[in-house]
């Protein structure tokens, strides 16, 4: 009896395992190397009173994934291609365009990442990034659908590294909560707001909103999974932001009340090794190179994917090399632009990748304008195209989106505006 009750449940588990995967890759995707670096600079140099934010991404994220992937769920299509089929080519090409060039920035954060983790470990980034490259695209295009979607996985799984390492700094929890659930600390300083449109701008992507619907329809996911998909991603932009909350408690715990400030994620962890002991920060260090690689296999097999959809080329893991000779070259492309910014050393680093998070901040704008437009049509979706009631939580949620990304935009070019209110 016990037995039949068993294996009664795990039959119940089979078609949920076949489903999960997406909404956890995609929401973990989200904590690459410039998400660390991001939540790092948050904790140390802001404490916790940049905490709230969190929250209000989570729900956020949640709600743009979903619309994502059911509308990837019942079209079959991924939105690289719902845009070329209702606004056209023109609109088409302007946004391939912009991703190109932002992701390119991204990627070179990915690397830049790689460098970093193994610099703590005395690599020279003339052997890392090469290796890197190596690696990444030998996996991708040596390994089929299942196998990279099973490592992709086993990969999110040690974001958990940045729980222990947080447990291992004995922060304030109760403080840590109270400025989760509301507002303290807060101040109005072009610094300041320069971080929070980041901790926003780095969770809420426009390559991830393209990742998520494609994946779906890569893994032939079809409309009777939505309700397990659902579930998925809801799960996955739950589990980022809760990686993301450790990574900020434990550099707030460490560096920010010895007034220790930092630019980037690899000086915290070299950081956290005299503050919370040599094992809390290696296992940051181990992290940010997890972080990194998987970012470096992500974004560009992302962006290549929704290139080569948008003007109508083969594209996806589930295809050979010789059956997509373009999506893989172009995967080879964007991974070797993007290793060369990293040791091109008269490629003012720190400087590319504001600009790409300014251009990456503009053109959330535009695309979710069009994944608003497109969720809420009814030819297209039918009885799953958003209710009202999605619909104005959409809008609010995409309002606050565009307001954030635009005053992020502007700061980068006027970057003491915000002093005026100081």
């Amino acid at each position: 009896m016990i037995l039949s009750k068993f294996k009664r449940r795990f039959l119940f588990l089979i078609p949920v395992l076949a489903v999960i995967g997406p909404g956890i890759i995609a929401g973990n995707a989200d904590n690459d190397a410039g998400g660390i670096t991001t939540y790092s600079v948050a904790g140390a140099n802001f404490g916790h009173s940049l905490l709230w934010i969190l929250l209000l991404t989570t729900f956020a994220l949640a709600i743009t994934q979903e619309v994502g992937a059911r509308m990837g769920l019942v079209t079959g299509k991924g939105l690289a291609s719902l845009i070329r089929e209702k606004f056209g080519i023109r609109w088409t090409t302007f946004v391939m365009i912009c991703l190109f060039i932002s992701n390119i920035g991204t990627i070179s954060a990915e690397f830049a990442g790689v460098a970093a983790s193994l610099g703590i470990f005395h690599v020279s980034k003339y052997i890392a990034v090469p290796v890197a490259i190596a690696l990444v695209f030998t996996l991708v295009t040596k390994g089929n659908f299942k196998r990279l979607e099973r490592l992709f996985l086993i990969v999110s799984s040690f974001y958990i590294c940045y729980i222990v390492s947080a447990l291992l700094a004995h922060p304030d929890f109760g403080s840590a909560l109270k400025s989760l659930a509301a507002p303290t600390g807060v101040h109005l300083s072009g610094v300041y707001v320069l971080t929070m449109m980041a901790v926003i701008g780095t969770t809420i992507t426009p390559w991830g909103q393209f990742f998520i619907q494609d994946y779906v329809v890569d893994k032939k996911l079809t409309k009777n999974d939505l309700n397990i998909e659902r579930g998925d991603v809801f799960l996955g932009s739950f589990f980022t932001n809760f990686i993301s909350f450790f990574i900020i408690v434990a550099c707030a715990a460490t560096l920010f009340t010895k007034g220790i400030r930092i630019t980037d994620a690899a000086q915290a962890a070299q950081a956290l090794k005299p503050l919370a002991g040599q094992f809390a920060s290696a296992l940051f260090a181990f992290g940010f190179l997890n972080a990194s690689l998987f970012g470096a296999a992500i974004v560009p097999v992302t962006t290549a994917y929704v290139i080569t959809e948008a003007f109508g080329l083969e594209s996806g893991l589930n295809y050979k090399f010789r059956e997509a000779r373009e999506f893989y070259g172009l995967f080879l492309l964007l991974l070797i632009l993007g290793g060369l910014v990293v040791l091109l050393p008269f490629l003012p680093l720190i400087t590319i990748l504001v600009v790409t998070q300014a251009i990456n901040a503009v053109l959330l704008i535009p695309i979710f304008i069009f994944l608003f437009l497109l969720s809420k049509d009814k030819k297209l979706l039918g009885e799953y195209a958003n209710g009202k009631l999605i619909n104005i939580i959409l809008l609010v949620a995409l309002a606050a989106i565009a307001i954030a990304s635009t005053v992020y935009a502007v700061s980068f070019f006027a970057p003491n505006i915000f002093n005026f209110f100081h």
